[in-house]
């Protein structure tokens, strides 16, 4: 009997634990079709013992110095919707030195769902490859990594690169690539026994939220858009920003009225609060850095503005996701 394929899930801090479940549900229903352990999974984590999700429940994962698989097979990281730098890092170099050791890389499969294509682009994994991405950082990306074709669609596969964007799109990236690997009829019955009665083709764009989406034809506020998310930690005054696009303050207000029902201000507080939500959930930086790299010029300033936000202060907000946590320990069984 050949060896079960191997799959390593490298699980980011503050991933999603939706895309986590999709993907093992995935391999599982695959073994389950097989009649044999065609797939193992194995889960990692970056940051010790515990990986720490999205929602704040800590799993338990094998330390990411562990992995060290002699044997080609799939990499793939489970991320949400941004990495933190100094994380990228450490995932980056760890993948360098995994395929510099194996004796022909191309038998290894790369893949990333969420925000973990950035990890990829960053280290040069995708240069010359198409991918998918997080719809949250796709204009991110496609500025900081010209080397990769990031595309809007829900997944991408190309060649030993496989990538997804963000919510369920993951599950049509794996059905559709173990159709390559085992013919349309298995996929179709791995989707069947997952209880999907179709799949999206990678050509379908990701759903965006209406609130994100700037109106068709509206190229002035969508430049204005990208501007204010471009320019978090040191936010540009209304006037410079509709100088830059082309139009007057009034005309810009008119602009977000129309089409956020809002004001550019407001939204702009607003972009900038929720980042440094995530940055309170996801990275490990003091709420003092995270307030500055988010464009607030104190300590108190910062607490102050969140707390009427949110109802809470950044310091309650990071309590409530690094209290103790249930471990949930995923067995082999859970694979089989």
């Amino acid at each position: 009997m050949p060896m079960p394929f191997s799959v390593s899930l490298i699980l980011l801090p503050g991933f999603s634990l939706f895309a986590l479940g999709a993907v093992r549900s995935v391999f599982a229903a695959a073994n389950e079709v097989s009649g044999e352990m065609l797939y193992r999974v194995e889960q990692y984590a970056t940051d010790g013992l515990q990986a720490l999700t999205q929602c704040g429940i800590s799993l338990a994962a094998e330390p990411l110095y562990k992995l060290n698989h002699d044997q080609a097979g799939l990499l793939m990281l489970i991320a949400d919707e941004r990495v933190d730098e100094s994380v990228a890092g450490v995932v980056g170099s760890h993948l360098v030195q995994q395929l510099n050791r194996s004796h022909n890389d191309s038998e290894w499969v790369l893949g990333a769902c969420g925000a973990g294509a950035q990890i990829l682009a960053e280290h040069g994994f995708l240069d010359g490859y198409r991918a998918a991405i997080h719809w949250q950082i796709l204009a991110d990306a496609v500025k900081r990594y010209p080397a990769t074709v990031f595309i809007p669609g829900l997944f991408e596969i190309d060649r030993n690169r496989i990538s997804a964007g963000a919510g369920t799109a993951v599950l049509d990236l794996l059905l559709h690539w173990l159709g390559l690997r085992h013919g349309s009829t298995f996929a179709a019955e791995v989707a069947a026994g997952l209880g999907l009665d179709r799949l999206r083709g990678s050509d379908e764009r990701q759903p965006v939220p209406a609130s994100a989406q700037p109106a068709l034809g509206s190229a002035r506020l969508k430049e204005a858009l990208e501007l204010m998310a471009a320019n978090l930690a040191e936010p540009l005054q209304a006037e410079d920003i509709a100088q830059l696009v082309g139009v007057s303050r009034r005309q810009l207000e008119r602009l977000f009225r129309q089409h956020m029902n809002t004001f550019p201000s407001r939204y702009y507080l607003e972009l900038r609060l929720k980042h440094a939500r995530r940055q309170l959930k996801q990275t490990t930086q003091s709420i003092l850095q995270v307030g500055l790299a988010c464009g607030f010029t104190s300590g108190p300033h910062f607490s102050t503005t969140y707390r009427n936000y949110f109802g809470y202060t950044p310091r309650e907000e990071r309590a409530r996701h690094t209290m103790p946590q249930v471990v949930t320990k995923i067995s082999e069984e859970d694979i089989q």
